[in-house]
């Protein structure tokens, strides 16, 4: 009779299954690194500590806001610019113009991918406002963001730009 009155509702198991294993996929999701490829001399693999660690001038922050409980909330974040970690890494086009046609495809770990092309990153304004983010607040970013994450300040909408659980950044020279 006892063990009858503990047994839990079909509802609450299941209720208790998806909880365990959102809990596991968010594990999953969770970007520990960014790997930059593709296009570059010299490949990189960078955890937060790495983009914390280059030099102060190739770091900036800058205010986004966001939708929180359906009200917006302005943060601060921080991070590498995306041009620096670009940079570090050295575009190997041969030809005098490859870079006019070469893309940055941003990846994150649930697969969302958004695309930058050289030019505009190298080329106007939205470059020293696009970050490799690892610092909300003041705080490292939450899991729900990923420990990496991309923002891309200078859009004028920022949300679909945005890469939460950034994990790779890959350099591609478009062909003909």
């Amino acid at each position: 009779m006892l063990a009858s009155f503990i047994r839990p509702s079909p509802r609450g198991l299941v209720t208790a299954l998806l909880f365990v294993a959102l809990q596991a996929h968010a594990a999953d999701i969770v970007s520990e690194r960014v790997v930059v490829s593709g296009a570059v001399k010299a490949p990189l693999s960078l955890q937060v500590d790495d983009l914390r660690a280059f030099p102060a001038e190739q770091i900036a922050s800058v205010t986004v806001t966001r939708r929180v409980d359906n009200q917006e909330v302005a943060s601060t974040v921080r991070g590498v610019r995306l041009t620096a970690v670009l940079d570090r890494a050295a575009f190997s086009g041969t030809g005098q113009n490859d870079w006019k046609h070469t893309v940055v495809l941003a990846t994150a770990t649930d697969r969302y991918q958004v695309v930058f092309s050289w030019p505009e990153l190298f080329n106007s304004d939205l470059g020293a406002g696009t970050l490799v983010v690892f610092e909300r607040d003041g705080q490292p970013l939450a899991e729900r963001e990923g420990r990496i994450a991309l923002v891309s300040a200078r859009d004028l909408r920022t949300g679909p730009r945005s890469v939460r659980w950034l994990n790779r950044l890959e350099v591609r020279t478009l062909k003909d």
